[in-house]
């Protein structure tokens, strides 16, 4: 064997000519096993590629018996090729046939070969198949060999990953980059999509793997690591680690990989070898993910998906690829795949088009999901893993009621499917019958069923729903979807064009509620160590009075002549409402000193969602008009558990005792001192839940439009009288007996109430 530290750069450029020219896949394979055989001065070269069944098939081979081909086979960890296959990791050996995994497959006439080189043909991590070559002498390859062929490889990868093979195999079956995979996660949002793959932050393919100038190569590389590491001590030092979706850890984690000296050591020798800058940051990524995708260690495999991340941002440096790129425009019926995102980043995508969005991470109360909810798709999170494994375009079905996605479903699935969306279309048609129809139970109370809205375009759900009105109008997203703030005369406009498409029906403004996990980009906060609790909503706001008293103004001066009812987001104490009334009123003198028209009519509320106020109940409703519960937060903080840490915001349950009395004696507070009071929290828009608020006694709940014909159809059945004297008398109980859920279920099994 001769020295190979020239050789890679020659095979590359002639296999990148072999892949440019006019030819079949069955004879490109052959040639390119056939260069790498000369190039390499082995005997013999072949390549074997994994199909979906998990079998690895001789696909090509220079050397070894030709008839062999599309024949010989071996299993995932069967044989020296399996082994390399399972591992994803080479193999040299100077006597292949003493090595205890080694098979021999007499179609292929191996045996008179020793020496042994396999390497793993990886894409994002994922093995594709096993590039070999041997020889009859026995010896060792050598290191400069092994990355010869470890590059080769990215070659193949591609051009498995093209679809090229896919004429050359044998009917009936597919390969593995093809293969149907069902990724089991939660359900966060119901609904069926039937759509194709759209990667938020797309895995950059390299397509320029040989370099003409290592020196060059190099400088590039060091120039994008710097700004790398520039960035990152840039998100650290402000606030805009939120922004990003990364915590801090994480963060000082990136931090510590962009210094490794040999994770930096391992790209320089990628570049000797023969490979562009950015294509070196992809072999070693994928070797890595490759090795670590097999540990089971739990923290470890966390830090793989830190150091993935960490490469794909040093790609995007080298190759200045912008996040959310889709090199073939955006599809029709898309579905959006993402580990996280913020509610802002969604609202950036076609919402005509969307049909679902998968999340690797988040809780079933993080931002993007009740955004998504409100914009009526489906949404499955917890989908560990369901991000390496898609491509862009990929078909994919999101099963949000069940917490499922199925990627590259096959066809008996996918009809499936078609026929649940068909059923699913004539329950709508249902509901939509029911929209004219009073929302009053069986023994009459009449139940106020109102919609959470946040932009202009939730608008025409408000008459397609037959909701009474909006409980809940986010003003937020309004800031989080712009690019700079808006000024008054925008959100002025932005608040007359709400009022006149609501067309008189009531629109309950809640005031800015920015801070913890929404952040504006323009809006510079400071960090905090847990931000949920800290400066946000109504304590920035009084902070910043001119921001404040800005939205006021637009409020006032849009709903001039009109009825104007707003609240106040995350109260803790009665005083907070006092200085908001102070500053609206310094608002009032002022318009009425120019000559402004006001609201006929002013109703001013508070959102009930810190437990502090449950020991100033009457002090409140005294303060206030109207009150507003939401749920989401009271309950998270209620129970001392993170809605965005899926490890604990599933630990306790909504339904249970203790949240369940919490909220009847705000509904009492509410009776004893005549204030109207609504729940615009999540769990009014699942029937179960919803059953459950109308029998400790409210009758006015707030939700996303998609869920009130559900809701209605339950309430219709349902004699409230009747559950209040069940739900009373066991949540009274001072020894338990079964789960409120459970009790619930069966007074709805009893009395043919449709949940």
């Amino acid at each position: 064997m001769r020295d190979l530290s020239a050789g890679p750069r020659v095979l590359l450029k002639r296999l990148r000519e072999l892949m440019a020219e006019p030819l079949g896949p069955q004879e490109r394979l052959d040639q390119i096993v056939r260069h790498i055989a000369q190039n390499m001065v082995a005997e013999v070269c072949s390549v074997y590629v994994l199909r979906a069944d998990g079998v690895l098939e001789l696909y090509a081979t220079e050397g070894l018996n030709k008839d062999a081909v599309h024949l010989a086979q071996l299993k995932m960890g069967q044989g020296l090729v399996g082994t390399i296959a399972a591992s994803a990791q080479p193999l040299n050996l100077s006597d292949a046939q003493a090595h205890p995994a080694f098979r021999y497959l007499p179609e292929t006439g191996e045996e008179i070969y020793h020496s042994f080189l396999g390497v793993p043909i990886l894409r994002a991590g994922r093995t594709l198949g096993v590039l070999v070559v041997q020889n009859k002498a026995q010896r060792n390859y050598r290191e400069e060999e092994a990355e010869a062929m470890e590059t080769t490889a990215m070659l193949l990868a591609e051009m498995i990953a093209t679809g090229e093979l896919k004429k050359i195999t044998r009917p009936g079956l597919e390969l593995d980059l093809t293969r149907p995979v069902t990724i089991e996660g939660d359900s966060y949002s119901e609904g069926i999509g039937l759509g194709y793959v759209v990667l938020h932050e797309p895995r950059i393919v390299v397509t320029n793997l040989l370099n003409d100038d290592t020196e060059k190569e190099i400088n590039r590389l060091a120039e994008a690591l710097g700004s790398l590491r520039i960035s990152i001590d840039d998100m650290l030092s402000r606030r805009e680690v939120s922004m990003e979706g990364e915590h801090r850890e994480v963060l000082e984690t990136y931090r510590m990989f962009a210094h490794d000296r040999g994770w930096v050591r391992k790209l320089e020798e990628a570049i000797r070898n023969g490979l562009t800058a950015e294509a070196a940051v992809e072999k070693v990524q994928s070797d890595t993910k490759a090795r670590m995708m097999r540990l089971t260690d739990p923290y470890l495999r966390e830090r793989m998906h830190d150091l993935e991340d960490l490469a794909n941002r040093l790609l995007r440096q080298l190759t200045g690829f912008g996040p959310g790129t889709m090199g073939n425009g955006f599809p029709q019926d898309a579905i959006i795949l993402a580990r996280a995102m913020g509610a802002a980043e969604l609202l950036d995508y076609p919402r005509q088009n969307l049909r679902g969005l998968v999340l690797e991470e988040g809780a079933v109360t993080s931002h993007v999901v009740i955004v998504a909810r409100a914009m009526g798709i489906p949404v499955v999170g917890q989908a560990v893993g369901i991000v390496a494994l898609a491509e862009n375009g990929d078909a994919l079905i999101i099963d949000g009621d069940e917490g499922a996605a199925h990627l590259r479903p096959p066809a008996d699935l996918q009809k499936a499917y078609e026929e649940k969306v068909r059923l699913r279309a004539r329950r709508q048609e249902q509901f939509r019958a029911l929209r004219d129809v009073e929302p009053a139970t069986r023994d009459g109370k009449l139940i106020n069923l109102q919609m959470n809205a946040g932009l202009l375009v939730d608008l025409p759900q408000l008459f397609e729903s037959g909701a009474t009105g909006i409980g809940l109008f986010r003003t937020e997203l309004q800031f989080m979807i712009a690019s700079n703030m808006p000024k008054a005369d925008e959100q002025e406009e932005f608040y007359r064009n709400v009022l006149k498409q609501a067309a008189g029906r009531p629109v309950t403004f809640r005031t800015l509620d920015i801070g913890g996990d929404k952040v504006l980009s323009y809006f510079r906060a400071h960090e905090e160590e847990n931000p949920a609790l800290g400066w946000r909503a109504i304590r920035l706001a009084l902070d910043r009075p001119g921001l404040l008293r800005t939205q006021l103004r637009a409020l006032l001066r849009a709903s001039s002549g009109a009825e104007l009812k707003m609240m106040i987001p995350m109260v803790t104490e009665v005083s907070e409402i006092r200085a908001v009334r102070e500053l609206f009123q310094k608002e009032v003198q002022h318009l009425s000193k120019f000559g402004y028209q006001l609201p006929r009519k002013l109703q001013f509320g508070a959102m009930l969602e810190v437990p502090a106020l449950l020991w100033q109940l009457d002090e409140l409703m005294d303060e206030v008009d109207f009150v507003s519960v939401g749920s989401n937060d009271l309950f998270q903080f209620s129970m001392a558990v993170d809605r965005g840490n899926a490890r604990v915001a599933d630990r306790f349950d909504v339904l249970g005792r203790p949240f369940l009395r919490i909220l009847r004696d705000i509904v009492r507070a509410a009776e004893r001192n005549e204030t109207p009071v609504t729940l615009c929290g999540e769990m009014a828009g699942k029937p179960l839940s919803a059953m459950a608020l109308l029998g400790i006694g409210f009758r006015s709940v707030s939700m996303s439009p998609t869920a009130i014909g559900p809701i209605k159809a339950m309430l219709l059945g349902l004699d409230v009288g009747q559950l209040s004297e069940v739900l009373n008398a066991a949540l009274d109980e001072r020894k338990p007996g079964a789960p409120i859920r459970e009790i619930l279920a069966q007074f709805a099994e009893a009395h043919n109430i449709p949940l």
